[in-house]
């Protein structure tokens, strides 16, 4: 008779579980966009690769000292520009200073909030740190936005998972 009770109970107590949210335990799924194609003037796109309206430009390089640590040799220095992008909450992009194969020697993500400008076009300079800066060959933008990373699975069950971009670039990947 006990057996029939608690057999009878499971049903109920799946309801309510999943009118609980607990339900999420079985539904969380993290998403890893696919590395768009670098290139010195990328469309950004969400983490499905559609576009966003938003263009982001190298405008131009160079190889010199950073004034506050001269000593520490020639860094990159490059200039780039976002078109259509919102001043206060735009996407990012990574940035990378590659060879002349396009393997990257250094990259960091640009953000367009902290480009200065009005009307949706913002510009501004950045610095890369490279071990070899003799091998820089051009700084490349991947189109990919990194302005948002939401909580994975991983990190939080129930309110966790959903679309990530992919991971930065680093040192060696191949653009």
């Amino acid at each position: 008779m006990f057996t029939v009770r608690v057999l009878a109970a499971v049903p109920l107590t799946l309801v309510v579980l999943a009118l609980s949210g607990c339900s999420s335990l079985w539904s969380c799924t993290d998403t890893v966009a696919q590395r768009g194609e670098a290139g010195v003037k990328v469309q950004v796109e969400d983490t499905s690769g559609r576009p966003l309206g938003v263009t982001a430009e190298v405008v131009d390089w160079s190889l010199e000292p950073h004034p506050q640590v001269p000593a520490e040799g020639d860094r990159v220095r490059f200039h780039y520009r976002f078109d259509g992008a919102d001043a206060t909450s735009g996407p990012a992009v990574d940035a990378c200073a590659v060879d002349k194969e396009r393997v990257a020697l250094g990259c960091q993500t640009v953000h367009s909030s902290t480009a200065l400008g009005q009307d949706g076009d913002l510009t501004g300079d950045d610095w890369l740190a490279v071990e070899h800066p003799e091998r820089v060959a051009g700084v490349l933008f991947i189109p990919n936005d990194q302005s948002y990373d939401g909580r994975t699975c991983e990190q939080d069950i129930k309110d966790g998972g959903g679309p990530h971009p992919p991971v930065p670039a680093g040192r060696g990947d191949q653009l």
